[in-house]
């Protein structure tokens, strides 16, 4: 991939670390998905295609090959959370748009057996800090659902704003659902939005939730779907 989009790129800070997608991971994020389902469930948008119970491991390879085709092109960044070297969770900087937009939006997930520990801020805020100031991205979006107020507490702790109330954006737990937009530019966090996260919260949330603003899986979902679209389009659905 092009150096200057800084990709692939390893991320740390203390135990917590983001690391390039693999497909050997394929395996340990079916069985977390699948130990996660009813954590996740009422945050993931709905891929009748593939349910989140599924026991097969294909589909998972042919998600994580078309999100790793998209980072080569320069349209996603999608990374495997770790904690202590162990996978526990999946962030994604996506539906990126470069020419005059330099726009993306994020999404990650995390397995409830590690949720309360500021690992999610804290990969949210590596991912972001590298969009800005590595690959250059201007603006990031962070689309939630309303009743999801972890999520919500850890994009606002991290200096998103409320842009307003996008309704019924996706399709989410049998229904199509509203989702609150939020979004953070640059110019906003000239010193890092990990240095905020520390400087404004030094011990992290009580909670965190099971999915954040839309999914790590990327626009096709579990099941593959079609190609990325060209980066000077727009790509306006949610990773």
């Amino acid at each position: 991939m092009n150096r200057r989009q800084r990709w692939p790129v390893t991320l740390r800070e203390g135990p917590i670390a983001l690391r390039p997608l693999r497909l050997r991971d394929a395996p340990e994020l079916r069985d977390t998905r699948a130990r996660n389902a009813e954590w996740l469930r009422p945050w993931e948008p709905t891929y009748p295609e593939m349910p989140l119970r599924t026991t097969g491991l294909a589909p998972y390879v042919a998600m994580i090959q078309a999100i790793r085709r998209e980072a080569r092109q320069g349209l996603s960044m999608p990374w495997a959370v770790t904690y202590e070297e162990r996978f526990v969770g999946q962030l994604t900087i996506g539906a990126i748009v470069w020419g005059s937009a330099r726009s993306a939006q994020v999404g990650y997930w995390i397995d409830s057996a590690h949720a309360g520990r500021g690992i999610t801020p804290t990969a949210v805020a590596l991912a972001v800090d590298h969009s800005f100031f590595h690959v250059g991205l201007h603006r990031i979006e962070a689309n939630i659902r309303p009743e999801n107020r972890a999520s919500r507490r850890v994009v606002t702790k991290l200096g998103f704003r409320d842009e307003g109330v996008r309704r019924r954006q996706l399709h989410i737990d049998g229904a199509w659902r509203d989702h609150i937009c939020y979004a953070l530019t640059a110019e906003e966090v000239p010193q890092g939005v990990l240095r905020r996260w520390y400087d404004g919260t030094p011990s992290g949330p009580s909670t965190e939730g099971g999915s954040g603003p839309g999914s790590a899986l990327g626009p096709q979902g579990p099941n593959g779907g079609g190609e990325p679209r060209d980066p000077a389009s727009p790509y306006p659905r949610p990773n």
